[in-house]
């Protein structure tokens, strides 16, 4: 009988193990990040807490939407294109939810100054190309500036909200973009205060400059008596021309962009956008 129990021990123990490879080769959330972080910063752009704090971002947004968001640094691409290195990168290392390998990548290549965002599944529905070129236009300025721990903050930080708004039916796409990050109106406000105070200072040192010039109540002193004599006053219609052009019609749409994709060395679907920074 105890003989029996250790090997009805030992049967049910291969089939735990067994249920949870299965999981792991068909990409269920269980095994979610692959084979490496989803922070691989080999570039080194960040402190040991930069690092940490990130790290942290990317694996509670990735868990709780159940959509990798990695973002990988490096050196060089070695010749490789920035996006086929994103793509790669992405699908041999073992990265997505589910089926449909569901995430999105953000690489950054130093000796080419290349910034790539690659979307696969779910990803790409999140991020269409409107919204990637929103996302980069953010991101980038704090790439240029070398603020690489804001910059990746804030394209996990947008991922979020982006795939928030894709759960809604209704991802970010043309005609359906988030506001701006910034206040437009206070921008304007301070940029007309400058204006009025520098054109207060212009008009006051020319007007300084007029010592000899003194107001007129009529344009008498300005007309030669007898110059000019008026015996006829008469208002002649000639013609009208008038311009008639269609107007284009511009879709309300909200999702009428949508993504383009292509599809990767090993044969998966990406979508995504890259750039120079």
């Amino acid at each position: 009988m105890r003989l029996w129990n250790k090997r009805l021990a030992g049967i049910c123990s291969v089939l735990l193990l067994s249920v949870f490879m299965i999981s792991a080769d068909f990409g269920l959330p269980v095994s979610a990040a692959g084979n490496l972080p989803r922070l691989t910063d080999m570039a080194d752009l960040l402190s040991d807490s930069e690092e940490f704090d990130l790290s942290e971002m990317l694996d509670e947004i990735s868990e709780r939407q159940q959509v990798d968001l990695v973002v990988v640094t490096v050196g060089s691409t070695d010749g490789k294109s920035a996006m086929v290195y994103a793509d790669d990168f992405y699908d041999e290392n073992g990265y997505g939810f589910g089926d449909g390998r569901d995430g999105i990548l953000l690489l950054i290549s130093m000796d080419e100054r290349d910034w790539y965002i690659s979307t696969t599944g779910y990803g790409i529905t999140a991020l269409t190309d409107a919204g990637l070129e929103y996302l980069s236009e953010i991101i980038v300025a704090d790439l240029s500036e070398g603020n690489y721990a804001a910059a990746f903050t804030g394209f996990a930080k947008l991922c979020d909200d982006f795939i928030s708004q894709a759960r809604t039916g209704e991802p970010y796409d043309i005609g359906n973009l988030p506001r701006e990050p910034f206040n437009a109106v206070r921008n304007l406000a301070v940029a007309f205060g400058i204006a009025f105070m520098i054109s207060l200072a212009v008009t006051g040192i020319m007007k300084s400059q007029l010592k000899t010039v003194r107001k007129q109540t009529a344009a008498d002193n300005y007309i030669k008596q007898g110059s000019m004599q008026l015996t006829k006053k008469n208002e002649l219609f000639l013609y009208q021309n008038v311009d008639r052009r269609k107007r284009e019609e511009k879709s309300r749409s909200g999702g009428s962009g949508g993504s383009r994709t292509h599809i990767s060395s090993s044969g998966t679907r990406h979508g995504g956008k890259g750039g120079k920074f």
